[in-house]
């Protein structure tokens, strides 16, 4: 038994829809191919792609499904993967002013769009859970972000460590899925691409490829 190595990783992953001032969320167009992308190159080893979905960009109003996203993973019908193995939810949203991938460290407790999200909601300074207190409570994530960056980096990507997802939808679903995370056994990390006129989506698919091989390792 010990010779096996590690339990396999079952990686959930999820994107985003349109939103205002972006009209192609690069995002579910990584989530929406990831599958045929894997199926194509392969899969790292011990890497169990589980469910891809992408996001209404919303925040209260799309907490239901978010919920339901998550809560599958552990009723899911490929439960027998995830229940003997680990299970990680890897995030993808857009930065459209970026210029390199973010592996995001943090969320913070607070709601404060600078635009409606798709739902027309527009909150300012609300806690994204009431029973956590304070917006100025973080959540971590428990993943090693500096050693998947080094190790992202040393691949040739463009990509930093950050401690700011905003306070937009990304940071929302992140705070969430920590939260989840922390009470169901879970992990959770939340990653910011640029456009793909920033960079290309084929180094998108690879990025994102490359991200499954290094998470199978944590």
């Amino acid at each position: 038994m010990g010779s096996e190595g590690p339990a396999a990783v079952t990686i959930h992953v999820t994107g985003f829809k349109k939103f205002h001032g972006v009209s192609e969320n690069p995002t579910e167009t990584i989530v929406s191919n990831l599958k045929e992308y894997t199926k194509k190159k392969g899969l790292p080893k011990g890497v169990i792609l589980g469910s891809c979905s992408v996001l209404e960009t919303a925040g209260q109003g799309a907490l239901t499904p978010l919920h339901q996203t998550l809560q599958s993973a552990l009723t899911g019908k490929d439960s027998e993967s995830s229940s003997s193995g680990r299970i990680i939810w890897l995030h993808f949203g857009v930065n459209s002013g970026a210029s390199r991938f973010a592996i995001e460290h943090q969320a913070v407790n607070e709601a404060t769009f600078r635009c409606p999200d798709e739902l027309g909601w527009k909150p300012q300074k609300v806690p994204i859970i009431p029973a956590d207190g304070r917006i100025s409570r973080v959540r971590e994530t428990c993943l090693p972000v500096e050693e998947i960056t080094k190790a992202l980096a040393k691949k040739g990507y463009e990509v930093m460590t950050s401690d700011d997802a905003g306070r937009f939808v990304c940071n929302y679903v992140y705070y969430h899925s920590l939260c989840f995370a922390e009470q169901n056994g879970t992990k959770s990390l939340f990653v910011h691409v640029p456009l793909f006129l920033t960079i290309d989506e084929e180094t998108q698919m690879k990025f994102a490829a490359s991200l499954l091989e290094f998470l199978v390792r944590q």
